[in-house]
């Protein structure tokens, strides 16, 4: 068995989980999240705390149990805490603006960017060159973070682009004559 799996998921105040044969759903204050559960995993809600089991000694059962609990894991705290990346824009005349369910982007394009956001992603632009998108699906506001970054990824010789706040750029030396 994973080594991951072997904590149990400790399920906290206001979040509750509801097994059914085929998925787990878990609600909390923010939201609710579901996931269709592997048949080589079983999950047993003992007292507030969600254990995980191989259903089999195979090497992908134990594999997918430590999946399964770090994908439950992220549902519970989507549900509880939420989620959240901040990205910044480098760069002369760089920057956003959060219009409801839309993200408005000047990158040193001729055209500005347009990103509609999906359900269940906001975003907020405290400053015109900060970012901050929240959401309760991890791999969701992970995946708009990177879309986000991808149209102007930061390049290696002046910084410029779109970067994670904790993200290094290593800065290259410009070629010499």
């Amino acid at each position: 068995m994973s080594r991951i799996a072997k904590y149990p998921v400790v399920l906290p105040s206001g979040v509750q989980a509801l097994l059914s044969p085929e998925t787990i759903t878990v609600k909390g204050p923010l939201g609710e999240l579901s996931q269709a559960l592997n048949h080589n995993v079983s999950i047993a809600n003992e007292s507030g705390r969600l254990v995980f089991k191989v259903a089999n000694e195979s090497r992908e059962a134990k594999a997918m149990s430590g999946t399964m609990r770090a994908l439950v894991a992220n549902m519970v705290q989507g549900v509880s805490k939420g989620f959240e990346k901040k990205l910044s824009l480098i760069g002369v005349g760089y920057k956003a603006a959060a219009q409801g369910t839309s993200l408005n982007l000047a990158l040193g394009f001729s055209h500005p960017v347009d990103y509609a956001l999906p359900a269940g992603v906001k975003a907020e632009t405290p400053t015109p060159t900060e970012i901050v998108i929240r959401g309760i699906d991890k791999q969701r506001v992970g995946q708009v973070a990177a879309e986000v970054r991808a149209f102007r990824p930061p390049e290696p010789y002046k910084g410029k682009g779109v970067r994670y706040v904790d993200e290094v750029v290593q800065i290259k030396e410009t070629k010499k004559k």
